[in-house]
């Protein structure tokens, strides 16, 4: 059986009115983008803009509509994709559909080239806090993030920090009304020092240290670190040793998971379990059976009993 293909996705993201069609549209009128290439365009929304096919720079781009989510099958983009002739996709993607749809639906050798999310920085706000879930899903893996239609008086900050509370890799754009574009220059240093000798975790800070440190391990090796905890006793962990952490909520009450790491004590059989501690404890970066893999492992230095956090669900923002 002969190998599938690739064929690059582009992948546009957003809610209705936010500028998608408009970015693709004048995308297809770029002789630099369209180069001979067959297109496939994918809508699977139709906004009150309507394309004009008639001044797409090549006249080999083929749309096709996806009313349903159903319809979203892995099946019908290969077909598509056959009877086009295409050897690339791009997507303008419904924003109430969550991209779990997209990525499952994706045939063999179809990959998301580029994402980007578009919004319109008038309703964005409210969105995010009417359709968290739904902002938090479109954020999550986009390499850009362009509000459109800013205004002056619009405080970039509070933009900026619903986008870094998801993502620290995305890139953000303003673009005004004029055309002119800013993009975001906002330096977001981390919530405590790393080059004290403890370095003291705030227990509002335990879910940007958490995942600082996984996406970032080499900053923590022979880190000495103080943070408030759960400790938990399970039978299958290995002889001396009990997990330390918190619930995090990354978007909404529905995604709360808690995120744990290994400690090994000589003494960890009298750690009560489910107690909360304030914890300190030398980081490094090892296999451990409990992991199954290499990853962060504590040494116990110290340790309190106190009280729960007052939020003892650390979040983001």
């Amino acid at each position: 059986m002969s190998k599938a293909r690739d064929v690059p996705v582009y992948l546009f993201t957003g809610f209705l009115e936010a500028g998608k069609t408009k970015f693709i549209q004048e995308t297809l009128e770029d002789r630099r983008f369209c180069n001979g290439e067959r297109t496939l365009l994918l809508l699977c929304e139709e906004g009150e803009e309507e394309y004009a096919p008639d001044q797409f720079a090549d006249p080999a781009v083929f749309i096709r509509v996806i009313e349903d989510q159903t319809a979203l099958t892995a099946e019908n983009l290969e077909k598509y994709l056959q009877e086009t002739g295409a050897a690339r996709v791009l997507v303008e993607y419904n924003g109430m559909w969550l991209l779990d749809s997209l990525y499952t639906a994706l045939p063999e050798g179809w990959m998301v080239y580029q994402e980007f999310m578009f919004a319109d920085a008038g309703s964005f706000l409210s969105y995010n806090s009417n359709m968290r879930q739904l902002v938090y899903d479109k954020l999550k893996s986009c390499e850009l993030v362009v509000f459109n239609r800013f205004k002056g008086g619009m405080d970039k900050m509070d933009f900026h920090k619903i986008v870094r509370a998801v993502s620290r890799r995305a890139d953000i754009a303003y673009e005004y009304a004029d055309g002119k574009v800013e993009y975001d220059d906002i330096e977001d240093p981390l919530p405590f020092d790393l080059e004290a000798p403890v370095v003291e975790i705030g227990e509002e800070d335990y879910a940007e240290w958490y995942r600082d440190m996984s996406e970032e391990p080499k900053k923590y090796e022979g880190k000495t670190v103080r943070f408030v905890c759960r400790a938990l006793r399970r039978q299958k962990l290995p002889a001396g040793s009990f997990i330390v952490g918190r619930h995090i909520m990354t978007c909404c009450a529905e995604d709360v998971q808690f995120a744990g790491l290994v400690c090994q004590w000589d003494g960890a059989e009298r750690v009560k379990d489910d107690s909360w501690l304030e914890l300190t404890a030398k980081i490094s970066f090892k296999f451990n059976r409990a992991y199954g893999k290499r990853g962060p492992v504590l040494s116990y230095i110290d340790s309190r009993e106190c009280e729960a956090p007052k939020q003892p669900v650390a979040t983001f923002y």
